[in-house]
């Protein structure tokens, strides 16, 4: 008698086969911790203050930094720009030429002379007194600058009457563009001046909220000092 057991068919394999539990799921989704003051840095302690208008102020000191650096970025490189022009215009003469000297003059012209000089440049087009800007009369250079409207700047001897220097003058263009003048008077006041506000207002976020952490830093440090003192106590 043959006692071989005939190989196992799949249902047997089935039957014999351990039955194992399903592995349980791990749920993987981080969960949000309460964020506490230990291992909190410094510049975040300050906003898990408690009370509600510090929070506001943190909130908007941010805000206003934020969007008000984004607000003014074009008019305020235009500021910065030619103010950085302008402090170099005495050392610059592409932005404004030396005033000129002369030793021991004194003055002898006069105003109709100083007018018939003027239209002697063509390059000032100055025909009447309404095409000069300003007269800037330097007695002890010995000299009188004719400014015209058109930006040229005529310098003239005031003993011999010569024609010393004949230059076109950026700097006053250079100017109206830092003040907002050159614009308008409503580009000046209704950009250039919130401007300077926004950015006023800038500096005071910025300084807030750079003692901000230092604040909140030394609030923890005395709370901890309170609380260890209470604990010696206890």
């Amino acid at each position: 008698m043959d006692r071989r057991q005939p190989p196992p068919t799949a249902h047997s394999r089935a039957l014999i086969r351990p039955q194992i539990a399903p592995r349980a799921r791990v749920d993987r989704t981080p969960h949000r911790r309460l964020p506490t003051r230990e291992g909190v840095p410094r510049y975040a302690r300050a906003n898990m203050t408690r009370k509600p208008a510090i929070r506001f102020l943190n909130k908007w000191s941010r805000r206003l930094h934020r969007w008000g650096a984004i607000l003014i970025v074009l008019p305020l490189v235009l500021v910065i720009s030619t103010g950085l022009l302008l402090q170099l215009k005495k050392q610059v003469p592409w932005i404004q030429h030396p005033t000129m000297r002369v030793q021991n003059a004194e003055p002898r012209i006069s105003f109709a002379q100083i007018l018939q000089i003027a239209r002697s440049a063509p390059e000032a087009r100055i025909d009447t007194w309404a095409d000069i800007d300003r007269l800037d009369v330097r007695p002890a250079r010995g000299i009188v600058k004719v400014r015209a409207k058109s930006g040229w700047e005529i310098q003239i001897n005031l003993e011999t009457r010569d024609v010393l220097q004949l230059a076109y003058r950026r700097s006053d263009l250079i100017e109206s563009l830092h003040d907002g003048s050159f614009f308008g008077d409503a580009a000046r006041y209704a950009v250039f001046l919130p401007v300077g506000i926004i950015l006023l207002g800038l500096w005071l976020t910025g300084v807030y909220l750079w003692l901000l952490p230092i604040i909140a830093g030394r609030a923890g440090t005395i709370r901890r000092a309170r609380q260890r003192a209470s604990g010696d106590a206890a």
